[in-house]
């Protein structure tokens, strides 16, 4: 038997041993409705919006490779004493996801530079209509509340970047001398 390994049909047998022991163990069943699933720590569930932080930059929108996120905005002008002109700033009046259409890549949440956008844990979000599960900037507030805490910050690791400066400026600063 020139590359052939062992005996004709050994896959075969290997193969029923597998399905035999599989069959002799007794089956775990979750209860879902009734017991709440232990959930991976950074699951993926659906995405929040934490609106004080958006600038209304498109930059979501426009990385978003489904197109599934929808956001209308109009501009107020702001008196700024002192200035010599009013300012412009931008109001979200519409921010919508279409969760039919979102393959929850997470790129819009990469690409938010304020931080307005984090993904919750919350998976309990199905409808009988596909046409329900376009979500409004209200139940993505909503969700907001359902978002774990960022991790603590690993002892062994760096420093965050505001750490390391705040540190540099208080040692290169001048002493202060009290008399």
């Amino acid at each position: 038997m020139s590359g052939m390994d062992g005996v004709p049909g050994s896959g075969l047998a290997k193969g029923l041993a597998v399905t035999l022991k599989t069959m002799t163990r007794r089956s775990h069943t979750q209860q879902y409705p009734d017991v709440e699933p232990d959930l991976p720590p950074r699951s993926r569930g659906v995405i929040a919006l934490f609106e004080e932080n958006c600038t209304v930059c498109m930059l979501c929108a426009r990385e978003c490779p489904d197109w599934c996120i929808y956001i209308d905005s109009h501009k107020e002008e702001v008196v700024v004493p002192g200035a010599s002109r009013p300012r412009q700033r931008n109001v979200l009046d519409r921010f919508a996801i279409d969760f039919s259409l979102c393959m929850y890549c997470g790129i819009c949440i990469e690409a938010c530079p304020f931080d307005a956008l984090y993904w919750t844990p919350e998976f309990e979000y199905a409808e009988y209509d596909i046409r329900d599960l376009l979500h409004e900037k209200d139940t993505l507030r909503e969700w907001m509340w359902t978002v774990p805490a960022p991790p603590a910050h690993d002892p062994n690791g760096e420093p965050a970047k505001e750490e390391a400066t705040a540190a540099k400026k208080a040692a290169t600063a001048p002493p202060d001398d009290v008399s």
